[in-house]
Order: C-alpha cells, then structure tokens, then sequence
C-alpha cells in the first residue's frame, strides 16, 4: 500500500512541491488547514506531514510554531524548497494580454519588478494554487496567476514566464513530521529542535543559553511566542546542531534543564545540504 504524506494547500502548491522533492515515493495529500495536516497524521489517514516553518524573505510562518509542540508529531526530516515563481494563463493566451495576475498575497510583492515592467496588477488569492485551478476552469484571456510550475502543469495552463522573482534566494524551510520518534544517527551532521520554557527567575534566558556557549553547542534558531494568553509565559523554539547523544549537546540540555520549567525534544534528524 504507498504511504501518503500530506501538506496544506491545493495541488501544486509549493507544499506539494516539496513533498515530492523529499518525499517522491509517496502519495501527495492535499489538505485545507495546518490543523487538517496534523490530524491527518494523528488519524492515520497520511503517513507523514510536510509543514512549512520559515522562509528566507518574510521569516516564520504564522501558527506553526504554536502548532508543532501541542501536535503530538516528532521532527524526523528537514526539506528546502527554492520559491520559483511562474506566470501562467490559459492556452492560447500571451503575455501581451494579460492585464491582471492572481496570486497568493506574499507573491505579488516578490515579482514587482516584473509585474511593473508589463504593466501587469496584482489581486491577493487565499492560494496560489487554488487560483492555478479556478483560472484553468475560466474563459479569461486576461487573466493570469502566479504560482509553481507544477501547478501550471496540473492545471493545464501555459506558462508564460519562469523565475520571475525579484530575489533568486527566496527559500522556505519545511519540516517533515511523523507520529514516531527517530533518535537515530542518520547523518555525519545532525540536527536537534526542542521547545523549552524557562524559569521565573532573573536573567533565566541568559543563563539557560549559557551552556550552549560553554560546550561550544551552534544554535541555529531560537524563536520565542507566547503561549496560553499570557504576556509573561514564553515559550522558545530552537534548533541546534548536534545530537542529544553527543557529550556537549548533552552537558548543554543538561544545564538548560536546570533554568526551565519545561523542556521538549521535537524531533532529531539530519542537517539538509541546503543549509551550507
């Protein structure tokens, strides 16, 4: 039986498209929410969850940071996905026509520059490609969409124009997630993300980062949020290179715990290549 792994958005998304990079002897499964992508793990009904959780161009990605630490799924791989944007429209239509492109909000402003230069307008669509596929059921010769390439092939549409991002280093991080557990050493580098709050004492975050430093630990991420309505609970999420078997990494999560009142390992898996 293939195993699915879902993600949120329609097809074509480039959700999708990072599912099939990471993931290619896997079944795709589309889902509406973030929330749907979680509990289509924790049913059973998916295998495996791809979320996005950072982009190089506008940082984390909204709720899912809240999301991870209560989904009851672990970290177990890392994918990268370059942000390629096309123009596409209907068959039989040219650039020279369009007039209007649809597209996810966060898009329009990564192709200014080419949009300006053909006097193309932008209208924000709740999903790029969603609106890949209400434009392949249309009859608009004016109207184009920006999204992946694989969602012009899905829909049928002709692409236009590729790679017409102002900024050639627009990447997003996804993480992959799995209802077990892999603490095994996968890779020469090894990568471990964990959530911890700490305690209410003076300079507790300073100190709790302090071993880190001390056991010459990189911490590659470290984001706070708050948590449970309140404006003095904060909870951190970090990344950091090493596995919790290694003596440094150990001596390092060792004396965070002492400065926390909770401290979760989310997941241990190998570093991309993507991460240089």
């Amino acid at each position: 039986m293939t195993k699915r792994i879902a993600f949120q958005g329609d097809p074509g998304a480039y959700s999708h498209e990072a599912c099939l990079k990471a993931r290619p002897e896997m079944e795709p499964m589309p889902c509406k929410t973030f929330e749907d992508v979680i509990e289509s793990v924790r049913s059973k009904q998916a295998d495996l969850a791809m979320l996005p959780i950072e982009n190089t161009t506008y940082g984390r990605v909204a709720d899912i940071h809240r999301l991870l630490p209560e989904s009851g799924l672990h970290v177990i791989d890392e994918a990268f996905v370059r942000v390629r944007i096309c123009l596409m429209a209907r068959p039989g239509v040219a650039l020279d026509d369009i007039k209007q492109v649809r597209a996810h909000l966060v898009l329009l402003p990564q192709s200014a520059n080419f949009l300006r230069e053909h006097g193309i307008s932008g209208i924000a669509a709740a999903d790029s490609a969603g609106a890949a596929a209400e434009l392949a059921q249309a009859d608009s010769t004016d109207t184009g969409v920006l999204a992946s390439e694989l969602a012009a092939q899905i829909n049928g549409l002709d692409v236009l124009a590729k790679d017409i991002e102002d900024h050639g280093h627009n990447t997003t991080r996804f993480v992959i997630m799995s209802r077990d557990m892999d603490l095994s050493r996968r890779g020469d580098d090894m990568v471990t993300t964990f959530v911890f709050q700490v305690r209410n004492i003076p300079a507790a975050l300073y100190k709790a980062m302090g071993g880190f430093a001390t056991n010459g630990v990189n911490m590659t991420k470290l984001e706070s949020y708050m948590v449970g309505g309140s404006f003095t609970a904060t909870q951190f999420y970090a990344d950091i290179e090493g596995h919790p078997d290694d003596p440094s990494v150990q001596l390092a999560l060792d004396e965070l715990s002492y400065f926390t009142t909770k401290l979760e390992i989310l997941g241990v898996y190998p570093a991309a290549h993507e991460r240089g």
